[in-house]
């Protein structure tokens, strides 16, 4: 036992000791808060409160509410965050670059800590002086990438991609009149996301539609980015002979 510690704390593999040691209480936290505190509350984890819809009244903004990646507490989305500008979270821009993409960054460098830790472990054991350990140093850093990176590729399976939403999703979908009317100057609609979050969003008629009137619903069938607000016809929902 006391030379496997004194290997742990050993150049190179305390390097990685250090990290492994926060990497496994990082995921110990992560076990604790997941399974800990549904239990003590009676399966009601952190997080289920339900959300405000969120309202926004400028043409370029698009607001959601109450669900995860469409704000949250009734504040304003921004025209950024409809058009998906912030990316996925499974990436990182450096593990991109590395090829270790594709699954959450915290899954990728725990690999990366856990297998240096390991081939640094094993090179410290088998190797004495300044330069062979200078050598496991670097044999475990390239080792760390391939593992990983090995590892990686299958797993991004269970981690697909999410496709930031975007203003076009709106389209083919059935809104609500916000406003006294809707004309080719001016409207207001309120419309439910695939997620079922609903957003109140700018809407114009091709022509004048006396029938577009508040409490009414529409079809969106167009969206015109250079206004950034939506074309909607008159609709109605209700199967025919009712």
């Amino acid at each position: 036992m006391g030379g496997f510690v004194a290997a742990a704390l050993a150049f190179p593999t305390a390097l990685f000791s250090f990290a492994l040691v926060v990497v496994v209480g990082y995921w110990l936290v992560m076990l604790l808060g997941g399974l800990g505190f549904d239990a003590l509350h009676g399966g009601h984890g952190v997080g289920h409160h339900p959300g405000h819809v969120g309202h926004g009244g400028n043409a370029g903004n698009v607001g959601h509410a109450g669900h995860a990646g469409h704000g949250a507490g009734g504040h304003h989305g921004t025209a950024d965050a409809a058009h998906g500008g912030s990316g996925s979270h499974h990436h990182g821009g450096v593990l991109d670059r590395l090829g270790l993409g594709g699954v959450p960054v915290t899954v990728a460098v725990s690999l990366l800590v856990a297998v240096a830790w390991f081939v640094s472990l094993a090179g410290t054991v088998l190797t004495s002086g300044a330069p062979a350990r200078g050598g496991v140093f670097a044999v475990a850093l390239v080792a760390a990438w391939l593992g990983t990176r090995a590892v990686v590729r299958p797993l991004s399976r269970l981690f697909p991609e999410d496709r930031p939403a975007t203003r076009g999703d709106f389209v083919g979908r059935v809104c609500v009149i916000r406003t006294g009317r809707v004309t080719a100057g001016f409207g207001q609609a309120e419309v439910t996301a695939e997620d079922g979050s609903t957003a109140t969003v700018q809407v114009r008629t091709t022509e004048e539609a006396p029938g577009l009137t508040v409490g009414r619903t529409a079809l969106i069938f167009d969206y015109d980015a250079e206004r950034e607000l939506f074309l909607v016809a008159p609709f109605d929902p209700s199967p025919p002979g009712i």
